[in-house]
């Protein structure tokens, strides 16, 4: 299922697939010791609306592997502006968010490769320097996850739960992107739309 990977440009139909993989993982959070997406962000509607912003805006992809979707990432030119400088916001740079793999295929390297591709697509599309990422603040398993990718912490901005949640920073240069990596996808063209699919965990 993981040799030949498609990623396609995400569409308003894939929203049901989109929260799928989300609800997914957030069951899967559960079971360990943090309380990331305990409860969808600041409620259900907004982070579903989140999900359609990151769709009609052409910057959230979906991996697919024999037509059943089992990734997804949302990558933009700018970052949060609550979280990052202008200064650092002035630098090219590729934002990445909502990275999520399903388990099916947890453990296989799919999501750093993944962080990969979009790197490597943002240096090809505006010469970006830096990878960013906001990461979930009390998930310090995640935090772990990144700095043994080379990303390096850089802080946290103050944290209030009740206003955002995701506020610890962590960058790396662009120079460090794996290109083998990166090349596991192919990336394909919908030329009509996508239907609304929902993603059923393997056993």
């Amino acid at each position: 299922m993981t040799e030949n990977l498609q990623v396609r440009q995400g569409v308003v139909g894939d929203k049901r697939t989109i929260i799928g993989l989300i609800d997914e993982a957030a069951d899967w959070l559960r079971t360990k010791n943090t309380d990331q997406w305990s409860t969808p962000w600041p409620s259900r509607k907004a982070r579903d609306e989140r999900v359609e912003r990151g769709l009609r805006r052409g910057s959230t992809w979906i991996v697919e592997a024999e037509s059943r979707p089992i990734a997804t990432v949302t990558y933009r030119r700018h970052g949060n502006q609550g979280l990052w400088t202008r200064s650092e916001d002035d630098e090219p740079a590729v934002y990445v968010s909502r990275l999520i793999v399903s388990r099916a295929c947890a453990g296989l390297g799919i999501g750093a490769a993944l962080v990969d591709w979009a790197a490597e697509r943002a240096v090809a599309d505006w010469d970006a320097r830096w990878i960013r990422i906001d990461v979930w603040t009390t998930n310090m398993a995640l935090h772990e996850y990144y700095e043994k990718r080379g990303f390096r912490y850089m802080r946290t901005c103050r944290y209030d739960p009740e206003t955002y949640p995701s506020a610890a920073l962590f960058q790396k240069s662009t120079e460090e992107i794996d290109v083998a990596a990166a090349s596991r996808f192919e990336e394909v063209t919908f030329s009509t739309p996508v239907p609304h699919r929902i993603l059923v965990p393997q056993a």
